[in-house]
């Protein structure tokens, strides 16, 4: 998959650098099928990608109900697309909250 191509869909200005970083560090996750996509309609799947991408990976300390919004919010640009990629997912959330840097390659 295409990677750059897929957020290049969402987002105006992509930070090519996080895309690749992201790529490494998400390599296993995006190689099976059952967790390379996130399924957007499963609350469990939307509490998982708040609980381990926003909080764990970012850091971010908003309440649930606030990361939820922006996670919900970012699949919601994705909507036309059935297979919303985890990348791109993730690269949106990072995006929101300003923190592509920390993806890029040290």
């Amino acid at each position: 998959m295409d990677h750059l191509a897929d957020v290049k869909k969402y987002t105006a200005k992509v930070d090519e650098a996080a895309v690749t970083g992201m790529a490494k560090t998400y390599a296993l996750v995006m190689s099976k099928p059952d967790t390379r996509y996130v399924a957007a309609s499963d609350p469990e799947e939307v509490k998982r990608v708040v609980e381990n991408f926003c909080k764990k990976k970012l850091g971010r300390k908003e309440s649930d109900a606030d990361l939820t919004a922006v996670v919900k919010a970012q699949c919601e640009k994705m909507k036309a697309d059935r297979t919303k990629s985890r990348i791109t997912v993730y690269y949106l959330i990072a995006e929101h909250f300003k923190q592509l840097s920390m993806f890029h390659p040290k």
